[in-house]
């Protein structure tokens, strides 16, 4: 794979969680401000040295109003929403802004209470004036689950892809959830109980799918000067990459590839790897499905075979690939938009600090964020232990 130009030595310097789970003595900002000293903390810095902030998803707050929340004036700021994959999208944003010496500090921060305010949308309305509310809504679809579960079926269709592949996702999930004391469902799972779980919209069942939770974080990046100051290990940004297509599923030109087949590509162009070299790989798990469309489109084997692939075992403790090893959005988090939580678990298992579901000698993570309605979006980011 050739090798794409990558801008000077990057880092992350800080990574930290919000309060996870149902939080209900916080707001949405001082969420974000507790994770953010925390991770500045482990940066040797504090939010005076702040000068750039990233953020989304919050409603109708974005960097301006966590800016004021948190008392930083940044030089370089965004509120892009590209949904679940803006924080990988975010981090390919600052390395370039960093490289570019319009900052030397980042903090990308994000939280939601979705479960607590019991306000996750469920549905397109006939009254939201949008494309998907003229030719998706009166079919009765349901997003985002009604649009992943065309996809499945298509894989299944063209693939031979079986239900029993993709509960063998869920079930490694759990088994990393279970290593994790921070993880929403930790209790034992097998591939039977995914089986016989209500189904939802098939032929996705309720345990295909990701937890409805409250959380977030925050990640710091910053130079290679900064970075000295760091109390812990700083982790290298190797390369980034990002894409997106349709926003509505009609739109979608195959409902077997993502934009991941790009972000991917260009990620690893970048850090001048294969997905061969990753140790660790981190992907957006909000369904069983979706997994196994990430492995393909990021070379992790070949279109058609990542059914097959993750029966093996490979995504679980002691496989080949260790994916999902926080539990991921199927057992421990998931906050609405799950890309923040997938940077800081590749970061601390890049640092050595993931405890019992620490892989051994991980010196390469992928963090492989995806969002939208029909896998409109998705960015890539690759770390490594310098």
């Amino acid at each position: 794979m050739a090798k794409a130009p990558r801008p000077a030595s990057i880092y992350i310097t800080g990574a930290a969680e919000t309060p996870l789970g149902k939080v209900t003595d916080q707001s949405e900002f001082s969420m974000v401000a507790l994770a953010a000293r925390e991770a500045l903390g482990e940066a040797g810095l504090r939010l005076k040295d702040v000068d750039a902030l990233f953020t989304n998803y919050m409603g109708e707050e974005g960097s301006v109003q966590l800016g004021e929340y948190l008392g930083v004036r940044p030089r370089y700021a965004e509120s892009s929403d590209i949904g679940g994959a803006s924080f990988e999208f975010f981090v390919h944003h600052a390395m370039l802004a960093i490289a570019a010496g319009r900052c030397e500090v980042a903090l990308i921060g994000y939280a939601s209470r979705q479960r607590s305010r019991r306000n996750r949308k469920r549905a397109v309305s006939l009254s939201d004036g949008t494309l998907a509310a003229q030719f998706e809504a009166p079919y009765g679809i349901h997003f985002p689950i009604g649009h992943y579960a065309l996809s499945a079926a298509r894989h299944m269709h063209q693939y031979g892809t079986t239900l029993e592949q993709l509960a063998a996702v869920a079930v490694a999930a759990r088994q990393w959830a279970r290593l994790n004391p921070k993880a929403w469902s930790r209790d034992p799972l097998t591939i039977d109980d995914v089986m016989a779980s209500p189904m939802i919209c098939d032929p996705l069942r309720k345990l295909d799918c990701c937890l409805v939770t409250d959380g977030g974080g925050v990640i710091v990046m910053s130079t290679k000067e900064r970075a000295k100051d760091a109390m812990k290990r700083p982790i290298r940004v190797l390369g980034a990459g990002e894409s997106h297509c349709q926003w509505h599923v009609a739109q979608c030109p195959d409902l077997t590839v993502t934009p991941g087949a790009i972000s991917g590509r260009d990620a690893f162009a970048m850090a001048g790897i294969g997905p061969g070299d990753v140790d660790v790989f981190e992907p957006y798990d909000n369904f069983t499905n979706g997994v196994l469309l990430y492995l393909e489109d990021l070379g992790f084997c070949k279109k058609g075979e990542a059914g097959a692939f993750v029966a093996e075992g490979r995504l679980a403790p002691g496989g080949s690939l260790p994916s999902m090893t926080s539990g991921g959005g199927l057992s421990y988090n998931h906050p609405g938009a799950l890309g923040i939580l997938l940077l800081i678990e590749a970061v601390r298992q890049l640092r050595g600090e993931a405890g019992d579901r620490q892989v051994p000698g991980a010196e390469i993570a992928v963090a492989h964020g995806t969002g939208g309605l029909a896998f409109s979006t998705a960015s890539t980011v690759v770390l490594a232990r310098d």
